[in-house]
């Protein structure tokens, strides 16, 4: 340590809002560049490293072979596959001094799919699946989190090439148990869940996600086993309503109820129920989104949830991509009087009124189902308003929150909310790629097909930092063996050249044992400081060489379970390595 590169601090950044940034940061394994963008120091790349090489094992393990792209690319792949536009602002796009378009690689589909129309043309070729371990990037609104949302990150993905999609399923059969094999390697709790393709497609999409309170991702759970993340889960429709006898709807006077919670109490106050008080759930609250696709005019859009939900804007981002949606301002109101604020129903959206703004509704607002919504006339809403009768939509939309207890899709009991970091995503490509850069070749019979392809990836620096995220406590890191920098931290305390003697003595008996240690030999750094410097960088094992040394001792520490034992000199190394040895078979 006294010729590593390396500044511990002792106050947190004041941009760290979670706790793998800010302890990254401290222990001196990242430095901030710029928003978004992290400078590896010689700590944090020596984990990074060691998650490489266990992502590299299982990859090839699995059959997979790695190549390497540039991250600068040239426009015309991501023209050819709709990307150059879909992507819209989250891509970063330059030019060179010919005037030629340029961007750096926010992920590599297309390259995949080139170089193999270039090299490969027979399903005697197939299957393939090929991988590398590259920089991306990503020009995100609002980097933050450090490592976890940035706009440079470390990225493997792989992709497979299959003639027909029975065979992609080994495939991805394949890679599937090669991402639980890295994950329990590098010691990440994970679970799998079924995810959104997004605009890819596909009959399969599974997400890696480490279960975390400051996970970005939020996925649900029940007792029979179902597992989706958010964006994923569908609503279970109900049944359609008769309403042959239900009465007619009537406008009723509401003034000052802009707010369902205010036109819930009124509706209570003013038009009680015989049987039972009225609820939120009982009104139908439509949303003014403004939705602008790439390279498209901005134009309205008008979703019509039950008044007890909320529209959960990842959902509603999910569903609609690749187009940005933002809520509606006074300008996208201004040319239409017939949106009353507050007080908007469905009699002038969509085909409720010729030419009204497209209109989505909720799937649990079936034909019958009647409710209280807005009568299109300021301090004024409809009573007994009945779906399929009254009004009807464009289509449905799953934009709405998914709450605890609400029913899994597939009948396995009460759904339970949890957050994770998303560390893996396996999904079908279909042959989106391969359509789109005409990657064909020929099948037993001399005749062209499309082969089906398969994406996978994992977030290698975001690993690190789900890592750091869970294992950690309240003085510093805690790596796994498998990933930490150095296995044993050996920390020489006081004055005496017998201790440092003895210390380095020891560092070199693990490293003949092919143990990688970090020796603190500063001379006149205090030993808190030094003890203080140890918990946090977080090695699995430390080594206190110091007064006990007199005694023939010296003390052994397990940094996660704050396990101390005096270990007598001379069998020190082999104890040592044994505790190593045990800790990566554990």
């Amino acid at each position: 340590m006294s010729r590593l590169f390396l500044r511990t601090l002792r106050e947190d950044p004041v941009d760290a809002e979670v706790d793998s940034h800010r302890l990254l940061v401290r222990a001196g394994y990242i430095r901030r560049a710029a928003p978004g963008i992290y400078t590896w120091l010689p700590l944090g790349l020596r984990v990074l490293a060691r998650v490489e090489a266990i992502v590299r094992e299982e990859m090839d393990a699995a059959g997979a072979q790695e190549v390497h792209f540039p991250a600068l690319l040239p426009r015309e792949p991501y023209e050819a596959s709709g990307r150059w536009t879909t992507y819209g602002q989250g891509i970063f796009r330059l030019k060179d001094r010919r005037e030629g378009d340029y961007l750096l690689a926010p992920t590599h589909e297309e390259m995949f799919t080139l170089l193999v129309k270039d090299l490969y043309s027979s399903y005697k070729d197939l299957p393939l699946t090929l991988y590398q371990i590259q920089t991306k990037y990503r020009d995100e609104a609002r980097p933050r989190a450090g490592l976890l949302r940035g706009r440079e990150f470390i990225m493997k993905d792989a992709y497979s090439f299959d003639v027909d999609l029975a065979r992609f399923e080994r495939s991805y059969d394949a890679q599937r148990h090669a991402y639980q094999r890295i994950f329990d390697r590098l010691g990440l709790e994970y679970v799998i869940v079924k995810a959104s393709s997004g605009l890819m497609g596909g009959t399969r999409s599974e997400e890696f996600l480490s279960p975390c309170a400051i996970g970005e991702d939020t996925f649900v759970r029940s007792p029979g086993g179902y597992a989706a993340n958010v964006e994923a889960v569908t609503t279970p429709v109900p049944e359609a309503i008769p309403y042959e006898d239900a009465p007619p709807a009537h406008v009723e006077d509401t003034p000052d109820t802009p707010t369902i919670e205010t036109l819930v109490a009124h509706a209570n106050a003013h038009q009680p129920r015989a049987d039972r008080a009225w609820t939120a759930a009982d009104t139908l609250k439509n949303v003014v989104l403004a939705v602008t696709p790439p390279g498209g005019e901005r134009e309205l859009l008008v979703v019509g949830v039950p008044g007890d939900r909320e529209i959960d804007p990842k959902r509603l981002e999910d569903v609609l991509a690749p187009a940005d949606v933002e809520p509606a301002t006074e300008a996208d109101f201004a040319p239409h009087p017939e949106l009353v604020r507050g007080y908007l129903g469905p009699a002038v959206l969509g085909p409720n009124r010729p030419g009204g703004i497209r209109y989505l509704l909720d799937p649990r607002v079936v034909a019958g189902t009647t409710w209280i919504t807005g009568a299109n006339e300021p301090g004024r809403h409809v009573f007994g308003l009945v779906a399929g009768r009254d009004f009807t939509a464009d289509g449905t939309i799953e934009a709405a929150e998914v709450r605890p207890g609400d029913p899994a899709p597939d009948g396995s009991g009460p759904l339970e909310l949890a957050r994770g970091i998303e560390i893996g995503h396996i999904f079908d490509l279909g042959t989106t790629f391969s359509d789109a850069l005409g990657l064909t070749v020929l099948d037993e019979n001399g005749k062209a097909i499309v082969p089906t392809m398969g994406s996978y990836g994992v977030g290698v620096s975001r690993a690190v930092a789900a890592l750091a995220e869970t294992h950690h406590d309240e003085r510093g890191l805690t790596w796994p063996v498998h990933v930490a920098p150095a296995q044993v931290h050996i920390v020489a305390t006081g004055k005496d050249d017998a201790v440092f003697a003895a210390a380095e003595e020891l560092g070199a008996a693990l490293t003949a044992r092919r143990i990688d240690v970090l020796l603190d030999d500063r001379r006149k750094v205090s030993a808190g400081v030094k003890f203080a410097d140890g918990e946090l960088l977080g090695m699995p094992v430390i080594v206190v060489v110091g007064r006990g040394l007199a005694d023939g001792t010296i003390e052994v520490r397990l940094r996660a379970s704050d396990l101390r034992e005096d270990v007598e000199v001379a069998r020190a190394a082999d104890h040592v390595a044994e505790l190593v040895g045990s800790l990566a078979d554990s």
